[in-house]
């Protein structure tokens, strides 16, 4: 089959001229702020407390806001959204249209305008905004000190690493405090990663490449060859794994094997869906090209689409007085966007398009926000998989809140959304900024998409058998040889160490959000369950609120048990991880991968094999999953 690549660039771009709007009555209505300004509301929820030690104010010539506005007739969408959701109701997977969110559950025009004149008229410069619920403002820091009542101050985390954020509570004219949930930009903590857990620097792949029948297996890493890895500074283990070139991992065919796809042609392989993958680098599509021809033969070419945003990886347009750190954007998550177009093509290869979004890897995750924000305007993606996340406890209320209008928007289209759990355990910031306390990650605790977390096939190895067998009771949770714990010494590092050495699933309860009314079922309360408490536990939630937890459901994410990935890079990709390992692979190019990052495409690609068999989206896919987790006999 042959098909196409086509590429778009796409600046932040408002529904329904929102933005011009604002824009205009921003200059039309000043009298109108001055008024407002004469008394003042704090913003609920808009310092976040540290103990980390401030050293001064921070100071910026020019920095760029964004004013989360709340969504109009709230309890409407809320209502709506339930009844999208309900098999009982007639509007039981009525999705909306295109647009039709915007029109029914943007801010007023009047709200938009209130808050965009009051910026004006202290001085701040508005600009467009990706989003008609986001008011965007630049300006010097004094001046957004000044307009927002707050303070800004550098901080240094016991690891030395330096930041800004807000040291007081953010504060807004009364008339217009009510409709604000917060601010985006007064920190630069929301530096986002991938979950990918390559081979490399971890095993060793074997240096023999089957031939016949000759088997891949090696068994799975002891506990004594880890700790003489990464303990004591050893050689790694060899590791053979899959039917992959050289043993690099589990093939397409092996997947769907394992996991009992149906057999019911391309109906069952996506045929007719747009797969979405959120990336923050750039990839070559050749490796793309090299990988679908080993595995679907030479006449197969992936129709890839690419969207960039903000100028993309490659070119950022980064806001104003934001970073994009060039070691942080060009190709240097290709081994992440490579392993999601694979992992995508290996479950869904009848799909219509694997559309790539693409944007500059920022620190005060605007960027991000624009996005997702496109994702779900253009409204053209079935299902969609994010492998890029950070943990709660280094993004704000206000960051939450915008990222979960632009995720019900997407459940009230009918869009389904998945992302990785992240890699680190119960310990989600250990591998962002080294903290060690139990966080789960974001967007993964969002309430309206699927938080996908890994298990590992431990001791069984399908070699070269194309089309293995589920391995009853060999899947368990992925944390090899479960050394990531909170031990303060396991085998000569503490359990806390083991958890970046060789990973784990991630997961937890939420330290912004409460728990669904679909999150039920036999261990959702359990001894780990925490509940709001107004400071760390579900904080946007009512207190005594059982808390979100994740992950939802899980796939096999070991990089012990890899999947086959193929990689490359030179002189032309700048920053590029698989350059620095892969060509020295044998066969070149080809690895093992694993993490939560694999587990997420390949659970989106499976609802996009379910939206091609039954006609129809399947939408935020947590309902069905719980349903069948609570059905004696699912189906």
């Amino acid at each position: 089959m042959s098909k196409r690549s086509s590429t778009a660039v796409v600046g932040p771009k408002p529904s329904l001229g929102a933005a011009a709007v604002i824009l205009a009555l921003a200059v039309a209505l000043p009298a109108q702020a001055g008024a407002a300004s004469s008394r003042f509301a704090t913003v609920r929820a808009s310092v976040v407390p540290t103990t980390n030690a401030a050293t001064g104010a921070f100071q910026s010539r020019s920095m760029s806001i964004e004013v989360v506005l709340a969504p109009s007739h709230e309890s409407q969408l809320k209502a709506l959204l339930g009844r999208l959701y309900s098999p009982s109701s007639a509007s039981y997977r009525h999705w909306l249209a295109r647009g039709q969110f915007a029109r029914r559950y943007a801010p007023s025009r009047a709200e938009s305008a209130g808050v965009a004149s009051y910026l004006a008229s202290v001085g701040l410069v508005v600009q467009r905004s990706s989003s008609p619920f986001l008011v965007r403002a630049t300006g010097s820091s004094a001046a957004i000190s000044g307009a927002l009542k707050t303070r800004l101050a550098t901080y240094v985390d016991p690891h030395g690493t330096s930041y800004f954020a807000n040291a007081s509570p953010v504060q807004l004219p009364a008339s217009l405090a009510g409709g604000v949930l917060g601010v985006i930009g007064l920190t630069n903590t929301i530096r986002e990663q991938s979950s990918a857990q390559p081979v490399r620097n971890r095993v060793k792949l074997g240096d023999r490449r089957p031939s016949g029948g000759s088997s891949c297996e090696t068994p799975y890493p002891t506990v004594a060859q880890l700790v003489t890895q990464f303990v004591d500074g050893g050689n790694p283990p060899t590791l053979g794994y899959g039917a992959g070139p050289g043993c690099s991992g589990l093939t397409p065919s092996q997947d769907n094997s394992l996991y009992d796809a149906p057999n019911v042609g391309s109906r069952g392989q996506g045929s007719g869906q747009n797969l979405a993958l959120f990336e923050l680098s750039a990839y070559q599509e050749s490796d793309i090209y090299t990988w679908a021809h080993e595995f679907y033969g030479k006449k197969f070419t992936p129709s890839l689409v690419n969207f960039n945003v903000d100028g993309g990886p490659l070119n950022p347009v980064c806001p104003v007085g934001d970073s994009c750190p060039p070691d942080l954007n060009g190709y240097s998550g290709d081994i992440e966007v490579d392993a999601d177009i694979e992992m995508s093509l290996a479950i869904s290869p009848a799909n219509r398009h694997i559309i790539v979004y693409n944007a500059p890897n920022d620190e005060t995750g605007q960027t991000s926000l624009d996005e997702y924000s496109l994702i779900a305007d253009q409204d053209i993606a079935d299902t969609t998989s994010s492998s890029w996340g950070t943990c709660e406890n280094d993004v704000t209320p206000a960051y939450t809140e915008a990222e979960n209008l632009i995720f019900e928007q997407m459940a009230a289209q009918g869009q389904s959304l998945f992302t990785s759990s992240g890699d680190s355990g119960a310990f989600g910031c250990i591998e962002i900024d080294s903290t060690t306390i139990v966080n789960a990650g974001d967007p993964g605790s969002q309430p309206w998409i699927t938080s996908v977390g890994g298990t590992s096939f431990g001791n069984f190895n399908p070699g070269q058998n194309p089309f293995p067998s589920y391995p009853t009771g060999a899947e368990t949770v992925w944390n090899p040889q479960g050394l990531c714990n909170t031990k303060a010494n396991e085998f000569g590092a503490s359990g806390l160490d083991w958890c970046v050495f060789v990973g784990a699933g991630g997961g937890g309860t939420s330290q912004y959000w409460g728990r669904p009314t679909y999150q039920t079922g036999p261990g959702v309360n359990n001894p780990f369950t925490t509940y709001a408490n107004g400071t760390t536990h579900c904080t946007l939630a009512r207190r005594g609120t059982p808390c979100r937890e994740v992950p939802d459901i899980s796939m096999n994410a070991d990089q012990y048990t890899p999947y086959s990935e193929y990689c490359t890079g030179n002189a032309n990709t700048p920053f590029s991880t698989c350059g620095e390992f892969s060509g020295a692979q044998n066969p070149p190019g080809w690895f093992g991968i694993g993490g939560t990052s694999l587990s997420s495409p390949f659970m989106s690609a499976i609802i996009a094999d379910r939206d091609s068999f039954t006609g129809r989206r399947t939408g935020n896919a947590n309902q069905r999953l719980y349903a069948l987790f609570n059905s004696p006999n699912p189906k």
